[in-house]
């Protein structure tokens, strides 16, 4: 994560690099999957953004994020090399419920996915979270809060969201590289455990 980001010495794949795994970054609309995954790629990202138009205003839901003007219509991917033999492969998942087709292709050889929470709209969650079951993921979640007062405590997000015991959750802010990494770390970490 040192390299600057899209630079022309790290848009290869190292040739030490012996696996990859991909990781879904899922969440409801405008919840900052875009971003987060632009905070955290080594490379310059792909985005799939349009411009959003009259024809969504009264299907895409803007409360919480009022001055949105684009959407992803298919899907964000970044990458990040964690080790001199390991990258991660990024896709991050459209948020409307229009684009659920999407997930069966995204969510076919992942090893796991990252939800992002806004706590303002925790509602927003639980379609996502029947997607997550749906395909057998497995999950950590990461709390997008971009105002650290106004924090949930854990135990009311866990019963809120109504979360196994084991479901890790984390808080973050997707603009900043060192806590987005923490969040993927955290997830990483759950995965690992899952398989030991």
């Amino acid at each position: 994560m040192d390299s600057t980001s899209g630079s022309a010495e790290n848009i290869y794949v190292p040739d030490a690099v012996r696996r990859a795994a991909k990781i879904l970054v899922i969440g409801h609309f405008a919840v900052g999957k875009t971003t987060f995954i632009g905070t955290l790629s080594e490379i310059t990202p792909l985005r799939t953004e349009e411009r959003m138009t009259q024809a969504s205003e009264h299907i895409d839901d803007l409360r919480g994020a009022p001055d949105k003007v684009t959407t992803t219509v298919a899907l964000d991917f970044g990458r990040l090399t964690l080790s001199e033999e390991l990258v991660l492969y990024l896709f991050g998942t459209p948020g409307q419920q229009r684009f659920v087709e999407l997930w069966e292709d995204m969510a076919r050889g992942s090893l796991g996915a990252l939800l992002l929470v806004d706590p303002a709209r925790l509602a927003d969650t639980f379609p996502v979270i029947d997607l997550v079951e749906t395909y057998g993921l497995e999950y950590a979640v990461a709390v997008n809060s971009f105002d650290p007062y106004s924090q949930h405590a854990e135990e009311e997000l866990r019963e809120a969201l109504d979360l196994l015991p084991d479901t890790p959750i984390v808080y973050c802010d997707a603009r900043d590289e060192k806590s987005s990494a923490q969040a993927l770390i955290t997830l990483v970490q759950h995965l690992l455990a899952r398989v030991a």
